[in-house]
């Protein structure tokens, strides 16, 4: 709107808050309302834990017990694959799941991680709502749950290269639900037993079962 016209409507609604009936001349007699910044109606994750509660020892990669979580997105998101990785061995864990729900993906992490459960201490997710799970993930593998910044991939920067490598084997095109379960788990044993330059070109799986074996001695 014009300068001028703006201070004829200031003018006129000045008018009618002082009784005046100038206001029945516009063609629209309805104020408009300011808005004064986008609302948020996605919704967010209930009970969440921001990453700023967590231990800034977990940055550090110092141990082996701290991990993150996200998932792969099949073509025209129908179906998921949910992935699990150790932050400082890169182990992962993947299990495709038929529908990104908070009940599907809780299911896959615990089925996932149960099993190694004194091998996990915190668990770091994104803000997806398919992780609002994650109070009962946490109470059932006894771990401390956190999840990143909106908008902050770089927080999770292991799973975010992870992602890319499980890529390889299930392209952005690939329609999910001609994968079959014999093809995740091949991927998981290729991501598993690639041998990596920052662990000495050890692959994550034997440096994680190391860790493992020394654990339980």
């Amino acid at each position: 709107m014009p300068p001028s016209a703006q201070r004829r409507c200031i003018r006129v609604y000045a008018n009618k808050r002082a009784g005046g009936l100038l206001w029945k001349n516009l063609s629209s007699q309805k104020l408009r309302k300011k808005h004064y910044g986008k609302v948020e109606r996605r919704g967010t994750i209930s009970n969440r834990i921001s990453i700023d509660d967590r231990a800034a020892i977990v940055e550090t990669c110092s141990w082996i017990s701290d991990w993150e979580a996200d998932t792969v997105i099949g073509k025209n998101h129908r179906q998921a694959i949910v992935s699990i990785l150790e932050r400082k061995t890169g182990f992962t864990l993947i299990q495709k799941v038929e529908r990104k729900t908070a009940l599907a993906v809780s299911q896959a992490m615990i089925g996932l991680i149960k099993p190694r459960r004194k091998r996990v201490h915190t668990i770091t997710s994104d803000n997806g709502k398919e992780f609002a799970g994650h109070e009962e993930i946490a109470r059932k593998l006894k771990a401390n749950f956190y999840c990143a910044h909106p908008y902050s991939s770089w927080e999770r920067g292991t799973s975010e290269n992870t992602n890319g490598l499980i890529r390889q084997y299930f392209p952005k095109n690939r329609d999910f639900r001609t994968i079959m379960q014999q093809k995740i788990h091949m991927a998981m044993e290729g991501l598993n037993n690639r041998p990596r330059k920052r662990l000495g070109y050890q692959t994550p799986s034997q440096v994680f079962i190391k860790s493992d074996v020394a654990l339980h001695i």
